[in-house]
């Protein structure tokens, strides 16, 4: 009867859980393959059905999209009135989150959970809105397609040729507590296009054509099936779990297959894939470490690396168990991981084996319910003596010696205990000595011990003595049961020795791993991290090591370490394809270190070089366990590198975040400051001109001098009130559909001034179509872009303002052809505070562009800079055209009197 009862732990961790559950609300998914098969439908029948059962219920989100037999089920119901959103001067409606929680339903309603919410809402997705109204306990009704998955996304892509962009990450809906998958065959949701229930006729004819045809749907309807099957067996299989159920239930194929140390393996992993692949199957592949497997050589360990490593890269999931027996093991890890088939190699049957039963005889005795698959494999024959190549572990003479010289101690003690104790008792010194040597020196010097002693006691203390004569036949009796204790005894004590000693290891690595982590998570600078990984892996591995690191262009930077020659070319190989390389790898083995990639969380962050000291701790990088240890080691180095990297990132981003802010403050107080003496400068410079007696002609100069070095100033101070304006969003634009021309010409008479030196040009296509703009923050960009234009140019310079229309977008540029941008600053001249050079004695303090760059963003445009070919620079704006207004329409206004404001 095996035993039933549930681990503590998992019994724990499952309140816990359920706990966590009982507070949260319930979400349940009407999940469909397409639009169209009735997820909406289905929603509201089941809401309508728990209203008659007293739920508290109210209609948050349902999109009928037309569908009358849809919208027939809403009525009665209470729907949750939309929030309006100011979005590019437009008013849409969206779900209202703060009515829902402060209405605080028991159930809502919220359709297409994939849907993005408009800017301006507290989340940007939908289902964001759904996770916090589960976690004040709500629950939540919600549909969603198959393509909106966010895994699958790009399946349903390649498929339909069709990429959806709002999508629901996978735990979301992994974490549902239920999911209706809504299904409806192909022919019949292509009968509701035609009859125009999922869009309208003429949409219906184009869609079947394109996304809804048949084979595009039957994909999907696979994909919505299995996807639904996946989670089911995730319930089952938490069930199981949760029950303690030890049988292993059949609802879907699964495969399990057994890796040893004997040659061929490779061959039953290659067949168990293909077999997994026939099946569509999911499949693990473990190797259970027995006392005895543990004695193996280098060669055969390395044989059992490689293969668990192919199975892992056929797509199993891989495993290494310790254990004393493999048929007990396996059929433990098949029925808690719901594995119905055990796929193991075939072993040719030895004629002095008759009595010894093979693993699949052992596994279907122990668990008949399991299916037990025998793969032959190919075995390496020894041409020369017939059998199977063995490589076992070499003989160590000297630990027989050492076991036969505590025999020979036991002896010289019990000798003269023969005339104080009975013959019986001094058995028990023999014996005492066969555990000694089993505790001391392992297996086969207790088993000669064993032999050692019998022989021993037979000779010096049986009647007649010293011979190997016995004088009455009980004795045999005596000695068989005495060898057969001592052989057992020494057995027992040999593998218990052997286990503490693996459990001592296992401990220690972990305890060793654990205090890596825990000096890792405390680390605050790249040299922390490589002494604790340098420290770690050389304890552990008796090797060198070195941390390769990438740089913010994913370049390594070698660092230089005495008698570690790094290969750069294994190092790049590893850290670009992201596998391991080197030593112990298939690729490049002969190299003396092995190089594995550090990969965290986000991506790659460099390369863990590790390179033993001598040929004894090589066989180590070879031993599965030590391998998991030293992929283990490399993760933690790697997640302690991107968290530092994040730290640096984050303590940037708040350094420049204050920088921001008080920039801004320090721009706002200043601009107000000052705008009012600045004006009372000008309005004095300009009433000394007109005082009475008349100023000389110098004094007259020097007013006008003021006056127009006042206007400057106020022209900066208004720059930097404006751009201070624009980054806190108070600007708000007044956009109207209006001629380009307008605004060009009213911004080359508001610098004719400035231009007067050079030869401005105009290209205006006369059919150029209405803009919506605002036409004062428009003449302000070109105001400041022929400023420039005037101010970098030497004078005769050419300045050409053209305009075009590309596609759905008109393109404005200002180009000039004086001496152009520096190399590398096409983007750095729209930053604040930015010039074209460091050292000028041009006026401006570097707002002009990026005031230009915010103003044509507030209007949904880009700018940018070119160079202009010999030389000369041109800024290029491009703004989406729309629709504007019909000419009846406008004409309808003609007489309506203009109200001045």
């Amino acid at each position: 009867m095996q035993e039933r009862r549930p681990d503590p732990d998992a019994l724990l961790e499952r309140v816990q859980a359920e706990e966590a559950r009982a507070r949260r609300g319930k979400l349940k998914i009407f999940f469909g393959a397409s639009a169209g098969v009735g997820k909406t439908f289905a929603m509201l029948l089941a809401a309508r059905q728990q209203r008659e059962l007293g739920v508290d219920l109210v209609v948050g989100v349902v999109e009928t999209h037309g569908r009358q037999e849809t919208a027939a089920l809403l009525e009665g119901l209470e729907v949750l009135p939309l929030r309006e959103i100011d979005y590019r001067d437009r008013k849409l409606r969206e779900f209202d989150l703060d009515g829902a929680l402060a209405r605080k339903p028991a159930l809502i309603l919220m359709d297409e959970l994939a849907h993005s919410n408009v800017e301006g809402s507290r989340h940007p997705k939908r289902w964001q809105d759904v996770e916090e109204l589960l976690d004040v306990g709500i629950d939540v009704y919600t549909t969603v397609n198959v393509q909106h998955i966010d895994s699958l996304n790009d399946v349903v892509g390649s498929i339909t040729g069709v990429r959806v962009w709002e999508t629901v990450p996978d735990h979301v809906f992994d974490a549902a507590d239920e999911v209706v998958i809504v299904d409806l065959p192909p022919d019949d949701l292509l009968q509701r296009l035609r009859e125009g229930k999922v869009y309208m006729p003429q949409q219906a004819e184009r869609a079947i054509r394109n996304f809804f045809r048949k084979g595009n749907l039957i994909a999907l309807r696979e994909l919505a099936l299995r996807r639904t099957a996946d989670r089911v067996d995730d319930e089952m299989r938490e069930y199981r779990r949760e029950q303690s159920v030890v049988t292993v239930w059949g609802a879907r194929e699964s495969l399990l297959v057994c890796v040893g140390s004997d040659p061929g393996d490779e061959k039953v992993v290659r067949a168990a894939s293909r077999l997994a692949a026939k099946l569509d199957a999911r499949w693990h592949a473990i190797y259970v470490e027995t006392p005895q497997l543990q004695r193996l050589g280098a060669t055969e360990r390395h044989r059992i690396l490689q293969t668990l490593k192919l199975a892992h890269e056929l797509g199993a999931e891989t495993a290494t168990l310790p254990g004393n027996d493999i048929a007990p093991d396996v059929v433990q890890y098949a029925r808690s991981h719901n594995l119905a088939q055990v796929v193991i190699g075939r072993r040719p049957q030895r004629a002095w084996h008759f009595w010894h039963h093979s693993l699949a005889d052992r596994i279907g005795d122990l668990a008949p319910d399991l299916t037990t698959v025998q793969v032959a494999r190919e075995e390496m024959i020894d041409s020369d003596r017939g059998h199977l190549s063995q490589h076992p572990a070499p003989i160590d003479w000297r630990t027989y010696g050492l076991g036969a010289g505590i025999c020979l101690l036991t002896l010289l003690i019990a000798l003269p205990l023969v005339s104080i104790f009975d013959i019986a008792n001094i058995i028990m010194v023999f014996l005492l000595g066969v555990v000694v040597v089993a505790l001391r020196y392992g297996r086969g010097p207790a088993v000669m011990a064993a032999f050692l002693n019998v022989a021993s006691f037979d000779f010096f203390f049986v009647p007649p003595r010293f011979s190997f004569a016995v004088s009455d036949v009980q004795y045999l009796l005596t000695f068989a049961i005495m060898l057969l204790v001592a052989l057992v005894t020494g057995q027992l004590t040999a593998n218990l020795k052997y286990q503490a000693r693996i459990a001592v290891n296992r401990e220690q690595r972990a305890a060793s791993l654990y205090e890596m982590a825990r000096e890792l998570s405390a680390a605050l600078v790249v040299e922390q991290i490589h002494s604790i990984a340098t420290r770690f892996v050389e304890g552990n591995f008796h090797a060198q090591v070195a941390v390769i690191l990438a740089d913010a262009d994913n370049r390594l930077q070698y660092p230089e370490i005495d008698g570690f020659p790094l290969d750069t070319g294994i190092a790049q190989w590893a850290f670009d394809h992201v596998q391991p390389a080197g030593l112990g790898t298939d690729t490049l083995p002969s190299s003396t270190a092995l190089y594995l990639p550090l990969i965290a969380p986000m991506r790659a962050r460099g390369v863990l070089a590790v390179q033993p000291h001598a040929d004894t701790s090589q066989r180590w990088l070879h031993v599965p366990e030590q391998r998991r240890l030293l992929d283990t080691i490399a993760t933690l180095i790697a997640i302690a590198v991107e968290r530092l990297h994040y730290v640096d990132i984050a303590q940037q981003t708040t350094v420049a975040m204050e920088s921001e802010r008080l920039r801004n403050f320090l721009l706002s107080t200043l601009s107000h400051d000052l705008r009012t003496p600045l004006t009372t400068l000008v309005g004095l410079a300009e009433y000394m001109t007109l005082t009475k007696p008349e100023l000389s002609a110098e004094q007259h100069g020097l007013a006008l001098s003021i006056r127009d070095e006042a206007r400057r100033m106020t022209s900066l101070v208004n720059n930097l009130l404006d751009m201070s304006r624009l980054q806190a969003g108070e600007v708000k634009l007044n956009q109207e559909w209006q001629p380009l021309e307008e605004v060009v010409g009213a911004a080359l008479v508001s610098v004719s001034a400035a231009l007067t030196a050079h030869c401005v040009r105009t290209f205006l296509p006369a059919d150029l179509p209405l803009l919506k703009f605002d036409a004062v923050l428009l003449e302000r960009v070109l105001i400041n872009l022929l400023e420039n234009a005037a101010k970098y140019t030497p004078p005769n310079s050419t300045i050409d303002i053209s305009a075009s229309v590309i596609g759905d977008e008109l393109e404005l540029s200002v180009a000039d052809n004086g001496p152009g941008l520096p190399p590398g600053m096409e983007e750095e001249v729209f930053k604040k505070f930015t010039r074209g050079g460091k050292e000028t004695n041009t006026p401006g303090v570097g707002l002009g562009l990026a005031i230009c760059r915010a103003i044509v963003e507030a209007h949904g445009g880009r700018i940018w800079a070119e160079a202009v070919t010999p030389h000369g620079a041109c800024f290029v704006m491009r703004f989406a055209l729309g629709e504007p207004p019909r000419l009846e329409a406008a004409m309808a206004f003609a007489d309506v009197p203009e109200q001045l404001p």
